[in-house]
């Protein structure tokens, strides 16, 4: 039953027992223990460290989620701040790249008439807008 699909969707071959630590100030740390279906350690996989941790922005909070490389928990609080920064620069990276495609994705036709909607009326001019 280990390798077979249980109950609602749930790989028994991939459980984790998830502990959280926390300061109360800045942030999460999730280690993620490898275990069996039967709930027993599972050594032929890694412990997992999961930071999490919210940005302000003007929009307001922003949860961030970021993967700690770590052998231990006291290398993963060392490691926080530092995984916590590159997780907000790659964040911050997808939002920019966002932002280009949404104002890349506006054309404006050809003046003249020659755009989407010539020959009918109002459409001589161009200046309208058009979201492919």
């Amino acid at each position: 039953m280990a390798d077979e699909e249980t109950g609602a969707g749930m790989n028994g071959a991939d459980l984790y027992l998830e502990e959280i630590f926390t300061d109360r100030r800045v942030g999460t740390i999730q280690r993620m223990t490898p275990v069996t279906a039967d709930g027993s350690p599972d050594g032929s996989r890694a412990v997992i460290y999961v930071g999490q941790a919210q940005v302000m922005t003007p929009a307001g909070a922003l949860p961030l989620s970021f993967e700690i490389p770590a052998a231990s928990l006291a290398d993963a609080v060392a490691a926080f701040g530092s995984a916590a920064e590159q997780a907000v620069a790659e964040t911050m990276q997808r939002l920019q790249e966002m932002r280009r495609e949404a104002a890349g994705s506006i054309i404006l036709p050809e003046t003249g008439g020659a755009g989407l909607g010539a020959g009918m009326p109002g459409a001589a001019g161009g200046g309208k807008i058009r979201i492919p």
